[in-house]
């Protein structure tokens, strides 16, 4: 019996690591295009599975209408709970509603609110979209992507890698628990400072969350 010959046909080179790298300047250099002209933005974090019309959906479009009339854009993952709230407030009110997709297996669907749309292959890149365009990010009770996020800037904020800006966490009565534990358990067990829960603060009023964003930078003008 002859031997098998092997094909000569060599494996898709868009497939390599190498050839990746193009992919991945190409979501950096189409971010850093379409989003360097949208002035002061905040970001807006929260549940996907969050229902329309739930609690905290109603406070995350009150508080997009109430940064947008404090002049700011409002930026979210682009789909749908928390961040369809938060965009359907921003554009009710005229600013600039802005989403960052991920395309993912579960194929998140962009919401009808978004008025400029990124996509996005890489969580990395997008996550560098977030934090380069975003002068604070308010957090809506959420998940594991919340929690992800959330995660990553305050350990930006930590270890000083970024400059400091407000990191709301919204809503008293979902995150008690999480702060309790980091107080209780985290800091006694010396993994973190007690200087480091100042890295947070806390809402629970639209009005409040836009409050310390204003005073934040207020702040900072005066020097």
């Amino acid at each position: 019996m002859p031997p098998v010959q092997k094909s000569r046909i060599e494996p898709d080179f868009t497939r390599k690591d190498t050839w990746r790298v193009f992919r991945i300047m190409s979501e950096f250099v189409e971010g850093f295009d379409e989003l360097s002209n949208i002035g002061p933005a905040v970001s807006i974090f929260g549940a996907s599975r969050a229902k329309r019309g739930s609690y905290y959906c109603r406070q995350a479009e009150l508080t997009a209408k109430g940064l947008v009339h404090a002049g700011y854009a409002v930026i979210t993952g682009a789909g749908p709970g928390v961040m369809e709230a938060a965009n359907k407030g921003a554009k009710a009110a005229k600013g600039q509603s802005i989403g960052l997709n991920i395309l993912i297996p579960s194929e998140q669907k962009p919401n009808r609110y978004i008025t400029k749309l990124l996509e996005f292959d890489y969580f990395f890149c997008r996550k560098v979209m977030f934090l380069k365009y975003s002068k604070a990010f308010i957090f809506f009770p959420g998940g594991y992507g919340t929690l992800d996020e959330l995660s990553e800037v305050v350990t930006l904020l930590q270890t000083k890698r970024i400059k400091p800006f407000p990191c709301i966490l919204y809503g008293s009565p979902y995150w008690k628990g999480f702060l309790k534990w980091l107080k209780t358990t985290a800091v006694p067990a010396d993994t973190i400072t007690a200087d480091d829960l100042n890295l947070f603060q806390h809402a629970n009023r639209p009005e409040e969350a836009v409050a310390i964003i204003q005073k934040f930078y207020r702040h900072v003008a005066r020097g």
